[in-house]
């Protein structure tokens, strides 16, 4: 994972090619010294310059103070990164959706997921970030809302962490996990996924059981993923036990059969060491019957697991509807009674669109 070159000093004196700058965010505390010290600086400004970014969320350089104001001013068109707020809803449960304008005018979402340590007025114990990948979605999962929209673009490795030090100086509380499960399909966008994955552990310091990259299945890049032997948490999308079913809500499945994907994520566990997560969104009447829960815990017999129960949360275009709780209960009976290790999750503001599902770049 090396870093993206930062701009060399021929390239900072000529502002024809001031668009041409990278971005500083993402950059590493040796890369952010190596570039000082390109610049005619000592060596201190790098740790200096990798406070500023990544501690006290600056967004010029030329807010730097501890910085000579000439330097300033020469530097003042070297970008660091981040976006401008296009629009913030706060749902009743505390979750806030974010629609971030990036450089090219794209509009991108990500959450802010506070969890507090006892209901009611209890203090913040974790916050969690819900970050895109992608500027739309090219997966089109039938249920889902971010496809629905189409895709544009790749998310920079700049444009991934910025969100989650978006979200930490709305909050302003430390960050304590994040998942990859906004806008996009991570694996679609590998190099910057995991560039962005490096810093918000080592420069952000987001532990590596605290990040999460979910992923609906893409042909060889989960076995690609698993040799970079990071400790993240991999979130698979399942969401049908088997083939047919699956083709009916996932179009990329017809592509990359259920066999493959699942022999993939047991060579994932055999390489890291961890377990896979299998998200299932359960919709009425469609893949939530004990019949599916059998066949589902026979698919993930024998190999290490954890399935995401997630009831379905609606959306506009399509009329698939939530089951009931007997109907969620029952099947996580089954799945139990298999042995297979389960959970229920109710996804977290879904009053602002900003659930599970719901992510679409707009204000509806």
């Amino acid at each position: 994972m090396s870093a993206t070159p930062l701009v060399s000093q021929v390239e900072l004196h000529n502002p024809v090619k001031s668009e041409l700058i990278p971005p500083l965010l993402g950059a590493s505390l040796a890369d952010l010294t190596t570039w000082v010290q390109q610049q005619g600086q000592p060596a201190y400004r790098g740790k200096q310059l990798h406070e500023w970014i990544y501690d006290k969320g600056v967004r010029s350089l030329a807010d730097i103070s501890v910085f000579s104001k000439q330097w300033r001013q020469e530097v003042a068109e070297v970008p660091i990164g981040r976006s401008t707020l296009h629009y913030r809803s706060e749902a009743p449960d505390g979750t806030v959706k974010f629609l971030l304008r990036l450089a090219d005018d794209q509009i991108i979402e990500t959450v802010g997921i506070p969890t507090f340590a006892e209901a009611g007025d209890g203090p913040k114990s974790r916050l969690t970030v819900c970050v895109s990948t992608q500027v739309g979605c090219p997966m089109a999962c039938d249920f889902c809302a971010t496809g629905k929209g189409g895709f544009k673009r790749n998310l920079a490795r700049h444009e991934i962490v910025d969100q989650v030090l978006t979200v930490q100086e709305d909050f302003q509380q430390r960050v304590s996990n994040v998942v990859f499960m906004g806008l996009g399909e991570p694996l679609l966008n590998t190099e910057n996924v995991l560039a962005a994955l490096k810093c918000l552990n080592q420069d952000v310091g987001i532990g590596q059981r605290s990040l999460t990259v979910s992923t609906v299945g893409i042909r060889d890049r989960i076995r690609q993923f698993a040799q970079n032997n990071l400790q993240i948490t991999l979130a698979v999308s399942l969401h049908a036990p088997n083939q047919a079913l699956r083709e009916k809500l996932i179009p990329s499945a017809r592509a990359y059969p259920l066999e493959d994907l699942l022999t993939e994520c047991r060579e994932y566990v055999e390489i890291t060491g961890r377990r896979v997560t299998f998200e299932y969104v359960l919709l009425a009447g469609v893949n939530d019957l004990p019949e599916h829960a059998l066949e589902l815990s026979k698919c993930l017999r024998g190999f290490q697991s954890h399935v995401n129960l997630i009831p379905y949360n609606p959306i506009q275009e399509v009329d698939y509807k939530r089951p009931n709780r007997d109907r969620i209960q029952a099947f996580v009976n089954v799945l139990k009674q298999q042995n297979t290790a389960v959970s229920v999750r109710y996804s977290r503001g879904l009053e602002a669109d900003a659930a599970c599902g719901q992510l679409r770049a707009s204000k509806n």
